[in-house]
């Protein structure tokens, strides 16, 4: 005996490849599926149109690949409202509670299609019904509180994964994800540089996410550039790339190599203490900045423009920095605050920040990612940040660049 139930799809669902992946989750998964109507849209803005009926050997089964499928943009047919139960407890979820992805996302309830709130993957999804309007919002499990109303099941949900953009138009194409590992593309740069002025000109918000690797191969000053001529609105990173840029301003050297000779000078691997150590002294990087202790950077620019930044902390971190952030919950809710306001991220050369930043970003938030190491890049793809652009290149090249195709227009 089997089971079945029947799913749609609906919009550019052949060139985006959303049918042909729907067709291999269900064969992947052991189940069968038999295309019950099929209608193709026949000019550049037409949709098309899937509806089958999916067959598993048990429900279990059938659950799970109805899951999958949702995940990949179908749709349950002739939909009831979202199951909701109640959190039995603070930072419990019920069981077979709804794990968003980071796609757009509707629930349904009392019979209407509710857009969830700030997209973002990994979370549950809780009904908001205490004002006027009925809200639906994702929470990360540590902020579950009893009795939030948490969305269970499948049924009742519509997710919207991106689509190929049919236009026409950019060459760039952002949401079209990709990496190249080439050289530095004068052309792809100049495309990062035309969205960054839009995102500028449309009062939006470009976040950069900043490793430590961006001092060491001196990117410095072409990112102190970028911030001060209002280019960049938010700086997230670790407690390391705040410390070397510091210590670049105060001693020169970058964990005590002279970037520009690249010299060992004596007593160089104590610079970075050292620059903790007046940081503290002075009372923080604000007050370093205003006092004078620290004249140039990327921090002292951030903090001469009102750009605010979050620095993380990690459990390798030396001093910290006062400024650094050392709770780990608190840390991921000002990186979320930070992600959700953004409408570009540049993710600069750092594996664990860039995938942090990642996970709190909708996937309708066009993404740069620029390393040296090809893994940094397909990891963010492959963790689920599939909108992003990815560049295999050396950041002290990529910034300059970058840079002056902004600035010496200027």
């Amino acid at each position: 005996m089997t089971v079945a139930r029947t799913v749609e799809l609906e919009g550019h669902i052949i060139d985006s490849g959303m049918m042909a992946r729907c067709f291999g989750v269900v064969m992947d998964m052991g189940g069968e599926f038999e295309v019950e109507e099929f209608e193709v849209g026949r000019h550049k803005h037409a949709e098309t149109y899937c509806r089958m009926m999916v067959t598993a050997d048990t429900e279990a089964e059938l659950r799970a690949i109805v899951h999958e499928l949702n995940q990949n943009g179908a749709t349950v047919a002739d939909p009831r409202d979202a199951t909701l139960e109640a959190a039995p407890d603070d930072q419990v979820v019920p069981i077979d509670f709804y794990s968003t992805t980071n796609h757009p996302t509707f629930v349904r309830v009392d019979g209407e299609w509710i857009p969830v709130e700030d997209c973002e993957m990994d979370c549950a999804l809780v009904v908001d019904r205490s004002s006027t309007e009925v809200e639906v919002r994702t929470k990360v499990l540590n902020a579950i509180e009893e009795g939030d109303l948490v969305v269970t099941g499948e049924t009742g949900i519509r997710v919207e994964p991106p689509e190929r953009p049919r236009n026409g138009g950019s060459s760039f194409g952002f949401m079209q994800g990709g990496v190249s590992s080439e050289r530095p593309s004068a052309s792809l740069i100049a495309e990062i540089a035309d969205e960054m002025r839009s995102v500028r000109e449309n009062d939006g918000s470009v976040l950069v996410v900043c490793g430590p690797a961006i001092i060491h191969a001196g990117g410095r000053d072409a990112l102190a550039d970028l911030v001060r001529a209002g280019y960049i609105d938010s700086l997230s990173a670790g407690n390391g790339f705040a410390v070397h840029d510091l210590e670049r301003d105060l001693y020169g050297t970058s964990l005590g190599v002279d970037t520009e000779t690249l010299e060992h000078p004596r007593k160089g691997h104590k610079h970075h203490i050292y620059t903790i150590s007046e940081i503290g002294r002075a009372g923080g990087i604000e007050a370093a900045v205003e006092n004078g202790t620290i004249e140039s950077g990327v921090m002292y620019e951030c903090v001469s423009n009102d750009v605010p930044y979050v620095l993380a902390g990690s459990i390798r971190d030396d001093g910290p920095l006062p400024d650094t952030i050392t709770d780990a919950i608190e840390a991921q809710n000002a990186i979320r605050e930070q992600a959700h306001e953004a409408d570009l991220v540049l993710m600069l050369s750092t594996l664990l920040h860039s995938v942090a930043v990642g996970n709190c970003l909708p996937s309708t938030t066009k993404t740069v990612c620029v390393d040296i190491n090809p893994a940094t890049v397909t990891q963010l793809l492959d963790r689920g940040s599939a909108q992003a652009i990815g560049m295999v290149t050396d950041i002290g090249t990529f910034l300059p660049m970058l840079s002056e195709e902004l600035l010496d227009e200027e």
